[in-house]
């Protein structure tokens, strides 16, 4: 009945809206056998900064929960399975004016729907400069910013932010553009972008976790409704991760006030919003993959573990720390 119904009203499926992060999560690792849900970080009050000049005069930089290709940390490539060994612990910079090659294999993407190998999905700066050249903003600030994705809020409040926002201080930048990827990257660039904006950075959250980004509570934020790891646009497709920036930066412009959303008119796939019920989705998963799924879990919380144990101590604000090799 409900299927004739759709069809004789033009209805979309009852699954074609945002994927609900929040409970999915909850519930998958409910299912794992780990104890208390985590508890994601939620504010009333969200702070605003509107652009201090006009767009074309402004300096804008990016920051992103991508990390550096390092060579020796295993499988980074596209289609990788998740690797926690590929994970990093400080804030990075990077120069801007060139070419850096970032991954995003350390963190949970969608990776039955996508497989992270057009960097344009998740790393804009490229189209951040075409719209340089082209008059749309004044320019790219000369670094872009990598955030760790931690579970963390106390680190990422007291160490990460902070040390993102003295760089982009030290880089006198008018705005941000944060680009997340899995479900904790959300938050923690959402966290940033709130800081950010208390200390006079305009900033935009370009995500696909909406229910995420709006229960921490953001200035502005542009969902694009996209299998985690395509917030910038689509694969190999040039226009859309074109419009999707265009997006962003009008929403630099035009935000009214704190909490303003705007969701992109693009879509995944035109023939079927099926992709929405695969991930984490514990209610799809046979008694024998939720065994196999937790002991890879385990095993990856253990390499982590490890990998975070070798990272030296922060250096002072500003600095290049970790910054990723250029590609030649």
């Amino acid at each position: 009945m409900t299927r004739d119904r759709n069809d004789q009203f033009g209805f979309a499926a009852p699954h074609d809206a945002a994927i609900p992060y929040l409970q999915r999560i909850r519930d998958y690792y409910a299912g794992l056998g780990y104890g208390a849900p985590y508890a994601w970080a939620h504010y009333a009050h969200v702070p605003f900064h509107r652009l201090p000049k006009p767009l074309a005069d402004a300096r804008v930089t990016i920051i992103t929960t991508a990390a550096p290709f390092r060579p020796g940390k295993g499988d980074q490539g596209p289609g990788a399975p998740y690797n926690a060994a590929a994970k990093f612990y400080m804030v990075y910079s990077g120069d801007a004016l060139q070419d850096h090659d970032l991954r995003i294999s350390h963190i949970a993407i969608d990776r039955k729907h996508t497989t992270a190998e057009d960097p344009g999905t998740y790393f804009p700066l490229p189209e951040l400069r075409r719209a340089a050249e082209r008059g749309r903003i004044g320019s790219v600030a000369p670094r872009f910013h990598g955030l760790p994705t931690n579970r963390s809020q106390r680190t990422t409040l007291e160490v990460d932010c902070p040390e993102v926002f003295a760089r982009c201080q030290a880089d006198r930048v008018d705005a941000a553009l944060l680009v997340p990827n899995c479900p904790v990257c959300h938050q923690s660039v959402s966290l940033c972008a709130r800081l950010l904006e208390e200390n006079g950075i305009a900033t935009v959250v370009m995500g696909s976790a909406k229910d995420i980004v709006e229960w921490v509570g953001v200035p502005r934020f542009l969902f694009s409704d996209f299998p985690l790891g395509n917030a910038a646009g689509k694969p190999h497709d040039p226009a859309s991760q074109a419009d999707t920036l265009e997006l962003a930066l009008a929403l630099l412009e035009s935000a009214p006030a704190a909490r303003t959303t705007v969701q992109s008119p693009q879509v995944w796939n035109e023939a079927c919003a099926d992709w929405k019920l695969d991930y984490s989705n514990i209610a799809l998963l046979p008694p024998e993959e939720i065994a196999r799924r937790r002991a890879e879990f385990d095993r990856e919380k253990e390499v982590a573990k490890g990998a975070r144990a070798g990272v030296a101590p922060s250096r002072p604000s500003g600095s290049d720390t970790a910054a990723p090799t250029a590609k030649k």
